[in-house]
């Protein structure tokens, strides 16, 4: 089975993930959460950037009403293990698969918490090779990746594309260009480098809109 990656993004209708200041909970409401957790319960795993992980100490969990599934394992790009051995994802790695992508070699005081560390290759500035990253988590049986953030993750697996799919839940609210971007720069010198995708779905989920998106 080849692997495939979701990208999730909760935006305001011009495309802010948070203020200039970082406030961010929430944009979007309580009927698109629940959708994204739907989502993650479909995927084998969710991913995020450390700053994310560092700025927000999030469970990266499915936490929906009667819900009994297997959760999904986590998954951190993490390429100086800078993870703290009290934040959430850590403290919580012998009850939920947690995994720590890295380009150095493993730190033993996060194995022994029970975080799966995985070497990969170095891109530039010590971050992960994308393509190598997907797939040495296919090798691991991850094989469903559901991308929720930052925009500087966003924006580098478009760069590479590697986004099969995206999942965008936009807000009616209007942020302005201070605030923070759900995508990073891209790099693009012409409109023809844009990645290009083909809307399948738009719904609405109470006040917001879910626009489903697929590569062409």
């Amino acid at each position: 089975m080849a692997a495939s990656v979701t990208l999730k993004l909760a935006t305001s209708l011009d495309g802010r993930i948070a203020t200039a200041s970082g406030e961010s909970r929430w944009i979007t409401g309580a009927q698109a959460r629940e959708a994204v957790h739907r989502l993650r319960a479909e995927h084998d795993a969710v991913l995020v950037g450390v700053e994310t992980a560092l700025a927000d100490d999030p469970e990266l969990t499915v936490r929906l009403d009667g819900w009994s599934g297997q959760q999904p394992a986590r998954v951190v790009l993490d390429s100086r293990q800078r993870l703290a051995d009290e934040c959430k994802l850590v403290a919580t790695a012998r009850e939920v698969p947690t995994y720590l992508i890295t380009t150095t070699p493993p730190e033993a005081r996060l194995v022994a918490a029970g975080v799966r560390v995985l070497q990969v290759r170095a891109l530039g500035e010590e971050r992960p090779e994308l393509h190598d990253v997907v797939e040495t988590l296919a090798e691991a049986g991850l094989r469903r990746l559901f991308v929720e953030g930052g925009g500087q993750v966003a924006a580098s697996f478009l760069r590479c594309g590697l986004v099969d799919r995206i999942e965008w839940f936009r807000a009616a609210m209007v942020i302005g260009g201070e605030g923070r971007p759900g995508i990073g720069a891209l790099a693009l010198s012409a409109l023809a480098e844009a990645p290009r995708l083909r809307r399948i779905e738009v719904r609405e989920v109470g006040d917001d809109l879910w626009e489903r998106y697929e590569r062409i």
